[in-house]
């Protein structure tokens, strides 16, 4: 287990060590063909020190690679903005996001799919701005209103990724906790509903619930998340979220137990159109 930016230096880094590897290089060719002494290439491969965009340009040049959704994910990775020009706006908030809440955001606007498991709150990105608004006045409870803005601006502004192109394909397991538990009082919660219920028809999201009939499942044991990335399946990571900090699990097994776990929660939850008949009939107090 890592912190964010420490797993996207190890992940880019053996991401680079493979393209060399591929190219027939060793890391004292590689070092020689751009011009860097060969323990530079180590710590780049190792994740022991960062690397910037120019760098990353560079060693992708002598290696050949010219495939561009990996290009352009690796110099993301590396701190680049965009083709789109998206560059990393959450960077203005610095003064009041945790870092661990920026390296968060950082993934999720680099990630092609995100797969959850919310067991507590809707998820972040399918937020109304006053269910967004009464969950972090809660979580952080004795924030200046000024600051709570900021936060619940930044909540918002991050949906931005649903609506990117291509945009982020999100499929979530909710709980029905999440949809019973009244955050913000009733008017509040009626429109939040209103909201998945409109969400869930878009085709870039795909929402189902876990009925409490369900019973006991795999989830029991708290909310995560599994980031993937276009081109290349070795930089995916977890996310298990906690209250002052977030883990990152990156081993492979650990990717494995977690993605069996979530496809293991599909299969018990309802269908995405039984859900949404089922999230409908809360909201008309069925």
């Amino acid at each position: 287990m890592q912190n964010g930016p420490a797993v996207r230096r190890r992940k880019l880094g053996a991401e680079l060590r493979t393209l060399r590897t591929g190219a027939g290089l060793t890391s004292g060719e590689a070092a020689r063909l751009v011009g860097w002494h060969q323990s530079k290439v180590s710590r780049i491969e190792t994740g022991a020190s960062g690397v910037k965009p120019a760098d990353v340009r560079l060693l992708l040049d002598a290696y050949g690679v010219m495939e561009g959704q990996l290009r352009e994910l690796l110099l993301v990775l590396a701190g680049s903005e965009d083709t789109a020009g998206r560059h990393h706006w959450w960077h203005a908030y610095r003064g009041v996001l945790p870092p661990a809440y920026r390296d968060f955001i950082s993934l999720e606007s680099q990630a092609g799919t995100m797969r959850t498991l919310e067991t507590l709150v809707v998820p972040g990105l399918l937020q109304t701005p006053e269910y967004a608004r009464a969950v972090t006045r809660a979580a952080m409870d004795g924030r200046a209103d000024d600051s709570l803005d900021t936060l619940v601006e930044v909540r918002l502004a991050r949906q931005d990724v649903l609506r990117n192109d291509p945009p982020l394909e999100l499929s979530a397991v909710l709980d029905e906790a999440v949809l019973r538990r009244e955050v913000g009082g009733p008017g509040v919660m009626a429109r939040q509903l209103e909201r998945l219920v409109e969400a869930a028809r878009l085709p870039q999201v795909r929402l189902q619930v876990l009925p409490f009939a369900a019973g006991a499942h795999i989830g029991i044991t708290g909310p995560f998340v599994i980031f993937s990335f276009p081109s290349t399946s070795d930089l995916d990571v977890v996310v298990i979220d906690q209250l002052t900090s977030s883990l990152y699990l990156e081993r492979k097994e650990d990717l494995q137990a977690y993605t069996e776990a979530f496809d293991t929660l599909r299969i018990h939850a309802l269908s995405p159109e039984d859900s949404l008949d089922y999230i409908a009939a809360i909201a008309d107090g069925a």
